[in-house]
């Protein structure tokens, strides 16, 4: 009992052991909120890559690919078993993208992505990080009649704001196609040709109004007469003459005659783009806009803006290939490597423009099969699996955790270096306990040599150091559990509030793509922290425990 008393003396009494607390309490705290930090990065990184890649990839060596996807499908389903939960075949292939902003042809290269709107969203999260509410219930390559989100609906907070996507779809095509029309017309009247100079030139607005009221569609649309009239739009896109060869009533676009119409010289007919849309694609967010500092998206296009692709062909040798495509939607996963690279359009599109239809047979080949499996199946053992049942030498297969194999493992190295260096500071601390027991110990001699003259042992008057070790541990790893976890479950809170005294930018969503800092605490990583801030505690306080242990009671009282 009278252990317990000198340490609960102590600890009230000898306030320079506030210090070792202080490190103590700062030590844990630090790491409780790191490792929180850095586990939310983690998971959120690590559920976006596994929303754009499948459980499995199952794809080619060669950029041509392998032909009858079916077969391959029904051999995966074979020797996988009841492990999958769902397939779809993919085509991915370099290209350049380029679209004209104010005058000035913007170049990105990107990884153009032919996918099955069937069936994608069974094998991958492609589906909820697209704009349109529609084309997250049901992908479609035809372009909307307007309802684009205008705030971030996948950010973790109040998000971007995006007023330029208000507009959006078949309203902004038109607007754009009026204007267009308009600044032709203009420049014919300034040129004479065939204008009546005597003639007033009538106002901007309202020439774009008649130019608009002549191209928008006869009456209030429905949400199936905007599909019929995206899906007709497409129809004369790809030369399908049982859809573009309908009447207009049928196909639900309206019977005028523009002067102004595109020439489409590869098919030898013209097509109206304020009515018409080309071969619908879906790129990433980051090749149509940035984010200023406010947190306000800037497009440089939009849905409805035309863009050219150029890619090769699947032939040998491939031979560059370029067409015309309508951009319907944007996809956004908030990792810069995927939003800033890809574009997705209709595979079937894109076997036909590549070469990948057998002639004959009318069979086409695919670069890879995305491939879901059950909740609760092994990855690693499906994958086994199929290498068995595939040859090494003409197909890839690799789960998805091997895809980005030195992204993540680069992301546990940083964090397991990250703890090491911030255990440094508990053992700072343990540093300071170990200086200020063994100060204790020479203050305390003649204390320690009554105790033992009254007949404490050796075991006893260790014990009263180590439990004075323990205590102040405890406190201190009580203390930072404390802090740690405020900090942690407010530090957005914290953010505004240095953001605001800064007047800077703390966690610039630019950067980052994430409008709230991500954060998860483990039970179990606060479990080992706090051990082994009180082991690290108590190991300081073993050596003056051993040297108090080993006083000679005379020696001690005489000590002065």
């Amino acid at each position: 009992m009278y252990k317990l008393l000198l340490c609960w003396r102590y600890l009230r009494t000898r306030w320079i052991a506030l210090a070792s607390v202080i490190s103590v309490t700062l030590g844990v705290a630090t790491m409780i909120v790191v490792n929180a930090v850095m586990a939310g990065f983690a998971h959120e990184m690590q559920t976006r890559i596994h929303g754009i890649l499948s459980d499995i990839v199952f794809e080619s060596h060669s950029l041509s690919g392998f032909q009858d996807p079916k077969w391959h499908m029904e051999e995966i389903r074979r020797a996988a078993g009841d492990s999958v939960a769902g397939m779809t075949p993919t085509v991915a292939v370099p290209a350049m993208l380029n679209f004209q902003v104010r005058g000035q042809w913007v170049t990105r290269q990107v990884m153009f992505i032919g996918i099955d709107e069937s069936t994608h969203a069974q094998a991958s999260d492609f589906d909820r990080y697209l704009q349109h509410p529609e084309n997250r219930r049901q992908l479609s390559f035809s372009l909307r009649e307007g309802g684009y989100d205008t705030v971030d609906s996948q950010s973790d907070g109040p998000g971007p704001t995006r007023p330029a996507l208000e507009g959006a779809g078949w309203p902004h095509r038109r607007m754009r196609v009026a204007r267009e029309r308009l600044w032709r017309e203009r420049q014919e009247q300034q040129q004479g040709a065939g204008a009546d100079e005597s003639k007033p030139i009538r106002p901007v607005d309202q020439q774009v109004d008649a130019v608009l009221a002549a191209t928008a569609p006869a009456g209030p649309a429905s949400a199936e007469d905007t599909d019929a009239q995206s899906s007709d739009g497409q129809a004369r896109e790809t030369g399908d003459a049982s859809a573009a060869d309908k009447p207009p009533g049928q196909s639900g676009v309206a019977a005028r005659q523009d002067p102004f119409r595109a020439a489409r010289p590869d098919e030898g007919r013209t097509m109206d783009p304020a009515r018409e849309q080309f071969t619908g694609i879906v790129p990433g967010i980051g090749l149509a806009s940035f984010r200023d500092n406010t947190g306000v998206d800037r497009f440089l296009v939009l849905p409805g803006d035309d863009v050219k692709i150029t890619f090769p062909t699947a032939g040998t040798p491939p031979k560059a290939v370029s067409d015309t495509f309508t951009i319907v939607d944007f996809y956004e996963s908030k990792m810069s490597e995927y939003d800033s690279n890809f574009v997705f359009v209709p595979i079937v599109a894109l076997q036909r423009m590549r070469g990948m239809v057998d002639p004959q047979t009318g069979v086409p080949s695919v670069n890879s099969i995305q491939i879901k499996l059950r909740d609760g199946a092994d990855l690693e053992e499906v994958r086994n699996r199929l290498r068995k049942a595939f040859p090494a030498e003409l197909y890839a297969i690799s789960t998805w955790r091997d895809k980005q194999g030195p992204l993540l493992s680069a992301v546990d190295m940083e964090m397991a270096v990250l703890n090491i260096l911030l255990f440094m500071i508990i053992a700072v601390a343990g540093f300071g306990i170990l200086a200020i027991f063994f100060m204790i110990v020479v203050e305390k001699t003649r204390d320690i040599g009554i105790l033992k003259s009254l007949g404490a042992g050796a075991p006893g008057i260790a014990g009263i150091f180590l439990g004075y070790g323990l205590f102040l541990g405890l406190v201190g790893a009580g203390a930072g559990l404390a802090l740690g976890l405020a900090i942690t479950w407010n530090i957005n809170s914290i953010r505004t509030v240095v953001e605001w005294l800064t007047g800077q930018r703390v966690f610039d969503p630019s950067i980052y793509y994430f409008f709230k800092i991500p954060t998860i605490v483990h039970p179990a990583t606060i479990a080992w922290i706090i051990a082994g801030a009180v082991a690290i505690a108590v190991a300081a306080s073993v050596l003056p425990a051993l040297r108090a242990a080993r006083l000679h009671p005379v020696e001690a009282l005489r000590h002065d």
